[in-house]
């Protein structure tokens, strides 16, 4: 696969760039390693100092970063300028929390000295996805290197100029060379990477496929793994719901970042009392988005990122409406230049679609209709992912029990899922194991080390 920028609003190519030669990853790989060796000694205040000079230089450039994203994966320049600004928020967060949630912890049912130390591992390899080619590398980096560890980054190959972006912002910052690198390689060459000695961990976003092939290597090297892997989110429905409210949320909840999101809402669940009112509402409300160039104001839905994208997301629902179901919008692609894709609307869904079992990974909401909370719930468990899942309802009992029994790493009542750095972000299932963000993500790349004296 070639590295390169093609702007997915003309379908034309950017940027090219050359993939880094095998010594020039040795060279990266031993930098890292020795980086480590003196960063994991440096103090929490010097990281925390390097930290927040990262966050200012994104909320200083904003703009221009922004479009860098925006021409790089055709998201809106306004949720572009909404990523910047996210993912200096975050550095902030981690810069100032990082050193009391990693402070040595006493255990003293084990004895007066007893305690629990948390201790980075070293070089951790992350593998990152376009989708939000900023906040995801950032959401990995800011806990990491205020842990202490260092970061090299194998990011998807067409955001290449925002993986060498974010490797100048940390460097322009202040953190020390070496500290945190850009490794511009495809993605037959990560299994050698994650099986290198010098590299002692390693995270990906990404499918579950890929989650699989990366956790495998991992494994078979003994090293630490955390996988963010797909997701098809329900967003449940109940007849106690403020229905307008709902609908309005779950438009946005799927055509965020123009439907490419792992935890943008897939599989509507609706209650047969409000079904058609939903139905009826969600397809004017589809219809009336406006798909456009990202960078005017007016445009709510960009392109897909690929043209490979569209293809899978146009496949999917072909086999869907082949199969039976209701194409009640969209659902035919945009002509034109550029990776355009309709808002669409699929009911009367069944198992025997792709579009049940497989992640849709573009502006396609999936209608259905259930009877009461328990169906509800046998539905949205159904699925092999287990990333996040809203539930929309006003009734405390049916709030319980979806909160205790949906299958999934987060649930949000009465509102969308949504990522933030105090939160831990993950799931179960096929959407991977290990958390980002928050305290357990702090704490994922460090060791555990008890310490006690006699």
């Amino acid at each position: 696969m070639s590295i390169a920028t093609i702007n997915p609003t003309t379908g034309a190519t950017d940027r090219m760039f050359e993939a880094h030669s095998d010594a020039e990853v040795d060279k990266r790989l031993s930098a890292s390693a020795g980086a480590f060796d003196a960063f994991r000694r440096s103090s929490f205040v010097d990281r925390a100092r390097w930290m927040v000079a990262a966050a200012e230089l994104l909320e200083g450039e904003l703009p221009d970063i922004a479009q860098v994203l925006t021409t790089e994966m055709g998201k809106t320049f306004a949720a572009a300028k909404g990523e910047v600004a996210k993912s200096a928020r975050t550095m902030r967060y981690f810069a100032q929390h990082a050193a009391g949630m990693l402070a040595d912890e006493p255990v003293p049912e084990a004895g007066l000295s007893a305690r629990v130390a948390y201790r980075p591992l070293g070089p951790v390899l992350a593998v990152m996805p376009w989708n939000f080619p900023l906040w995801q590398v950032v959401r990995f980096a800011a806990p990491a290197l205020m842990a202490g560890n260092v970061g090299l980054l194998k990011h998807a190959s067409n955001v290449p100029q925002t993986a060498l972006l974010i490797e100048d912002v940390f460097r322009r910052a202040g953190f020390p060379e070496g500290v945190f690198q850009t490794l511009l390689v495809d993605a037959s060459r990560v299994s050698r990477l994650v099986s290198d000695q010098r590299v002692k961990a390693v995270t990906l976003t990404g499918s579950d496929l890929a989650g699989a092939s990366v956790a495998s290597e991992a494994g078979r090297s003994l090293k630490k793994s955390v996988l963010e892997l797909g997701g098809s989110d329900p967003f449940l429905v109940m007849p106690s719901a403020d229905l307008q409210r709902a609908v309005a949320t779950g438009v946005e909840a799927r055509i965020q970042n123009n439907g490419q999101s792992c935890i943008a809402a897939k599989r509507f669940i609706i209650h047969d009392d409000v079904y058609e009112q939903f139905e009826q509402a969600m397809v004017e409300a589809m219809e009336r988005l406006t798909v456009g160039d990202p960078m005017e104001p007016a445009t709510e839905l960009g392109p897909l990122a690929t043209e490979q994208g569209r293809s899978t997301v146009q496949a999917q629902v072909y086999d869907a409406r082949a199969k039976g179901a209701r194409v009640l919008c969209g659902g035919e692609p945009i002509g034109g230049a550029g990776f355009f894709y309709p808002p669409t609307v699929l009911a009367g869904l069944d198992a025997r679609m792709r579009v049940f079992g497989e992640e849709v990974f573009g502006p396609v909401a999936m209608l259905y209709r259930v009877g009461d909370a328990g169906e509800a719930l046998a539905l949205a468990n159904s699925s092999v992912f287990g990333l996040g899942a809203s539930i929309w309802t006003e009734d405390p009992v049916e709030q319980a029990l979806f909160q205790e029994e949906l299958e999934a790493g987060m649930v949000f009542t009465n509102a969308p899922v949504a990522s933030m750095p105090e939160l831990p972000f993950g799931g179960v299932k096929r959407s991977g194991y290990g958390r980002e963000l928050g305290l357990h993500g702090l704490r994922e790349f460090c060791g555990v080390k008890t310490l006690w004296s006699a």
